[in-house]
């Protein structure tokens, strides 16, 4: 799964962490976020996010 990061503030999104504060489940990827899903820390838009790498897999 790929890890986006916020542009504006550094925040990363992490699919396996999802964003339990605003009803995004874990496992849930950047690309399936709703289109109003926004940065927790800035507000930023989706649109802000850059692809920064892959999580590993854990066992």
């Amino acid at each position: 799964m790929s890890i986006y990061a916020c542009a504006l503030c550094g925040y990363e999104y992490r699919p396996s962490m999802g964003d339990s504060d605003r009803g995004v489940e874990e496992g849930t990827d950047f690309e399936d976020l709703p289109a109003d899903w926004v940065c927790p820390l800035c507000g930023a838009s989706k649109e802000d996010f850059e692809y920064v790498g892959k999580e590993e897999e854990s066992d």
